[in-house]
């Protein structure tokens, strides 16, 4: 059996599902009192962007925390019924941006 798997029955041939589907955060409850997130348009500011943290995907919004020429930023993307929209927030120093992410994570950001 491989890690992160639970076996069926075998009797019943039940298949077998992933334990944890959703490798990743879900976005916590938004706060009453919460910081606006100045989102811009995606811009091509780097040949190369890492992803170092992503939300989960099962929801038509996710976040990504992204990391590019020294600076870190996240990316929300939107998925719609006709077109998915993409914005990002300022890019800052890593500490900074990490900090925000956390607040996004916690709901109070956003």
């Amino acid at each position: 059996m491989l890690d992160g798997e639970v076996r069926g029955n075998e009797a019943d041939a039940t298949p077998r599902e992933p334990r944890n589907r959703h490798h990743s955060f879900h976005i916590g409850t938004l706060q009453a009192e919460r910081e606006q997130i100045d989102w811009r348009e995606e811009q091509a500011r780097a040949a190369r962007v890492r992803i170092r943290e992503h939300t989960c995907d099962c929801k038509a919004t996710f976040y990504e925390l992204c990391q590019a020429g020294g600076l870190m930023f996240i990316r929300r993307t939107h998925r719609g019924p006709k077109s998915t929209v993409v914005h990002e927030s300022p890019w800052l120093l890593t500490k900074e941006t990490q900090e925000l992410w956390i607040r996004l994570l916690m709901g109070s950001a956003r």
